[in-house]
């Protein structure tokens, strides 16, 4: 809800806040809407309810990569916003409820012409050090299920894949990220001993479809 102008809301805003079908980049349902079969309407009527907090474009921190738009709301802020106006107002029986965590697509995306970032394993280490400060305030507003995704093969995209230099620059920086997200998805699994910790590794499974393309009807991987 609302963007970096604007990051309040009422719990009667939230509560009757409806999701908008199909209302994204590839004017398609995104990735949550098919896993919960939430796809329009108040998240609340529905049997498994989603509540979304991601906003498309965002990178984890404003402090570490430029905002794509003045009005982005970053990974760090998307938190702060639940914590502040949501969690008190959405219920979130720990039983019940899974916090699904997939961010670095444009990260990993933006650093690639950015010269000003010359040391990269120090760069997603600091990235990490911000994804995880927001991982530990759902935690301690009760968030105990936890998903991490990686970064699937962007060098593998349409703006890529006819790139060799793009390309391989891309996916330097993608197995970098994700080396460091298993490093701390594992430490804040050892140091949370009452959560569930999850991992999805969505590079292996987007190659392994991109692979096999045909077995997945698709006959065009080039662009």
């Amino acid at each position: 809800m609302h963007d970096s102008h604007n990051l309040s809301f009422t719990p009667q805003q939230i509560l009757s806040n409806e999701i908008i079908a199909k209302n994204t980049s590839s004017e398609g349902s995104n990735w949550l809407e098919y896993l919960t079969g939430c796809f329009s309407g108040k998240p609340s009527d529905c049997d498994t309810q989603l509540w979304d907090f991601a906003f498309a474009g965002s990178d984890i921190d404003a402090k570490l990569l430029p905002l794509h738009h003045d009005y982005t709301v970053p990974l760090v802020d998307q938190v702060n916003q639940w914590a502040t106006y949501a969690s008190k107002v959405l219920p979130h029986p720990t039983c019940e409820t899974l916090t699904a965590w997939w961010i670095g697509i444009n990260d990993t995306g933006d650093t690639v012409s950015n010269a000003t970032i010359t040391d990269f394993a120090a760069f997603w280490e600091l990235e990490m050090t911000s994804y995880f400060k927001a991982v530990e305030i759902a935690y301690q507003n009760s968030l105990k299920n936890h998903l991490f995704i990686n970064v699937p093969p962007g060098e593998r995209t349409p703006a890529s894949v006819n790139n060799p230099t793009k390309g391989a620059l891309q996916k330097a920086h993608i197995d970098l990220y994700n080396t460091a997200l298993a490093k701390h998805v594992a430490v804040f699994a050892a140091d949370h001993k009452d959560a569930v910790v999850l991992s999805f590794d969505a590079n292996a499974w987007f190659n392994h479809i991109l692979d096999n393309a045909a077995e997945y009807g698709f006959t065009n991987t080039t662009g």
